[in-house]
This record gives structure tokens, sequence and C-alpha cells, in this order.
């Protein structure tokens, strides 16, 4: 009777110790997954920033604070005329109104015991009483005259604290209601608008269509050229057998060591010697090889069993042959890695072309040169410039997307290896 009471007590402390740890393991789940959505939404907002701005106008794109979604002022047409709304407070009540009289002389009113509650009135529409009022501002007293000014269908006595300008409202609902208020500090009845025309803009600027179809050109020729040359490096290093094999891939490998910027001036030397400068041809030839792709496919190849090579020998196949058809149908995840990075180099090299190619030469001009170009031509317009930036952007995001699942591929092998 008592072993049975005993393990009855044993099995609920076992539910219940079972039971709180699902319930830890429960928020820690929750915990893990709100941190990551927090990184993430981090990550995500200057892109979506960025294609915000880029839809919208100039003056809302300085516009303080700056606000994520483009947003328009709301026009409606008041006595045959397209006049902007605003909200403002007419009879005690804030109301949409349409602007109708801006520049009307005013004075900013306030009580004298509360100067921080301030009321726009033009000077046409209140009595002065001849009284003044002595009020400490910024720490220095000085004297205010007294005013009557209608305020919610009141009249009440303010002093004025000084001049201003302000505009006649009127309420659209109702024309014979109407107030007055200062235009620049009223607050505009605005609608969400993307201006998607920026980015139609943007490409009749300086060529900025043909930037983009020598980037393209330039990237497919350098991509291509790289993995060629890669495999058939990659397949030379691992494979074949000849003098001096290692050492030469030791010395090819170190040349990933050296600089580009110790490159530039010989490099350069080399293509105006052969009168390659200034055209696109320059920004290809010079990057057919590369030493990281090289090596990234000998690795790769190391990998592959030497018996699907010798068995490919036996029936009769050609070392071209058993490239093509065995090493490189089985290398797709390491090859879609090399590309995606030569991708991005390629798309988003900018300190060759910028010394090797004239800003003035638009025929041979690439994408970010065009950037640069763009970024001091549109100072006044950052919308045009975002717009630019989400033009280069979406390219290199679809090929990444694309390569994503080779890219993965590769990792996770690489990883089991």
């Amino acid at each position: 009777m008592t072993t049975t009471a005993q393990q009855t007590r044993a099995e609920k402390r076992a539910a219940k110790k079972a039971k709180s740890g699902s319930v830890t393991s429960v928020w820690t789940k929750v915990g893990i997954y709100l941190v990551l959505s927090l990184v993430a939404a981090m990550m995500l907002f200057p892109f979506i920033f960025m294609l915000g701005t880029s839809a919208k106008t100039a003056s809302d794109s300085f516009r303080f604070p700056p606000r994520v979604l483009p947003r328009d002022p709301v026009l409606s047409e008041f006595q045959g005329e397209v006049v902007p709304l605003f909200i403002v407070p007419i009879a005690g009540q804030d109301r949409s109104a349409a602007l109708v009289e801006e520049g009307i002389r005013a004075g900013l009113f306030a009580p004298s015991d509360n100067l921080q509650e301030t009321y726009a009135w033009p000077l046409d529409l209140v009595e002065a009483t001849g009284a003044t009022v002595d009020v400490v501002i910024e720490g220095e007293t000085e004297t205010l005259e007294i005013f009557r000014v209608p305020v919610n269908a009141e009249v009440v006595e303010l002093a004025k604290i000084r001049n201003t300008s302000v505009g006649r409202f009127v309420d659209v609902d109702n024309p014979s209601a109407e107030g007055f208020g200062v235009v620049r500090t009223s607050q505009p009845v605005e609608e969400i608008s993307f201006h998607w025309s920026n980015y139609s803009e943007v490409l009749g600027i300086r060529s900025f269509d043909r930037a983009i179809t020598n980037t393209i050109l330039v990237t497919i020729l350098v991509v291509g050229g790289q993995i060629f040359t890669s495999i058939m490096g990659g397949y030379a290093f691992a494979r074949l057998k000849w003098t001096g094999r290692d050492k030469l891939f030791v010395m090819y490998l170190g040349s990933i060591m050296i600089p580009f910027v110790v490159l530039i001036i010989p490099l350069f030397q080399i293509m105006v010697k052969l009168d390659w400068n200034n055209t696109l041809g320059v920004l290809v030839w010079p990057f057919f090889y590369t030493a990281y792709g090289t090596f990234l496919m000998r690795q790769f190849f190391l990998s592959i069993p030497k018996d699907l090579e010798e068995a490919a020998v036996v029936d009769g196949a050609k070392r071209w042959r058993i490239l093509w058809t065995i090493f490189v149908p089985l290398s797709w995840p390491a090859i879609a890695t090399l590309a995606t990075f030569s991708f991005l180099y390629a798309w988003n090299s900018f300190i060759w072309p910028l010394v090797a190619v004239d800003i003035g030469n638009e025929d041979s001009s690439v994408l970010t040169i065009a950037l640069s170009t763009l970024g001091g031509q549109g100072a006044d317009q950052p919308q045009l410039i975002f717009a630019g930036v989400t033009l280069a952007m979406v390219v290199p995001m679809l090929v990444f997307i694309a390569a994503q699942k080779y890219f993965v591929e590769n990792v996770a092998s690489s990883g089991l290896k």
C-alpha cells in the first residue's frame, strides 16, 4: 500500500515537472522568435525605407521627421480653384478645411498667465484695449499689448506676443465656417501615394538605361569567363598530374593576398598599351581569371570519388568528356556559389571602372559610375537617388534568390564532408 502511494506521488511529481518543462520550452521558443523577428525587422527597415523614399516627391523626401510611406497632400476644388486641405480648428473643432488665402497680417496671441497656449488671428479682426501687461519671456521682462480676440465663439483678452502671417481656411462641407492659422505649422490632409514615375525619370538621366545595359553585359561576360576558367583550372589542379602542379597552385592562390589597389596602376598601363582603355573590354578581360574560383572548384573536384573518373576512363571517355559530363553536373552547388560571388563583384565594381573609363564616356559607363554621377546631380531630389539605387539592387537580389538553393546545398555538403 505504501509502495503504491509513493509511486503515485512520484508519477505526479514527474508529470508536474514535465508540464513545467513544456511551458518553459514554449516561452523559450516565443522569446527566440521575438528576438529573431526584431533583428529581421531592423535589417529590412533600411530597404523598406529606401523603397518608400524612391516613390516620394522631392518635398516629401525632405520632410522631418521622415516617414516610410510616401504621402501627397489632398486637393479639393473650391470656387473653381484646386486648393490643398488642412486640419485646422474651426468653431472649437478640428475640421478638414481648404486654404483659400495666404499672407494675411496677423498677430500671435496668448493668455498672459500661459504664453504656451497661442492663437494666431488677423489683426483686422481683433480690437486693442489700450492696456498692457508685463510678462517674462526667456528670462527678460517684456511689455505686451492686450487685445480682444475671438476664440471659440467667445471674445477673450489676450496678450500679443509678436506679429506673424496666417492663412484663411474654409470648411469644405460648410463654406460659411472659416478659420485662421499659420500655414507653415498647420497639419495638411494627406494620402498615401506612390510616384512610380521616378523610375522612368531616373532612366532618362544621363543615359542611365545605357549604364544598366552595359553593366548587365559586362557582368554576364565576367561571370561566364570566371566560371569557365575556374572549372578548367580547378580540374587541372585537382586531377591532372604534372611537374610543379602543387607549387604553381600555391603561388596562384597566393595572388589572393595582393590588394587590388596595388595592381590598379600597372594594370591600367597595360590596358593603355593595348588600347583597351575607355572601352567595355577593359572591364571584362582583366577579370576573366580568379584565383578564388579556381581554388573553390579544385576543392570541390577533389571531393568527387575517383571511382567515377576511373569507370569513365575504362569506358573510353576522354578528359574533356569526363570533365563536362561527370564533374560539372556534380558541381552545380559550387558553380552557383562562384557565379553568385562573381556576379556581385562584377555588378558592384566601382574603383576599376572609375579609373579605366572616363566619366563623360556614356557609351562605356556602368551602373556604379552612373549612380555616383546621379548622387551629385540629384542632391536636391533624393527620391531619384533612391530610385536609382533600387534599380541597381533588384537584379542582384533576384540572382541571389535564384542561386540560394544551390548556395545552401554547397554549404551543407561542405559541412558533411
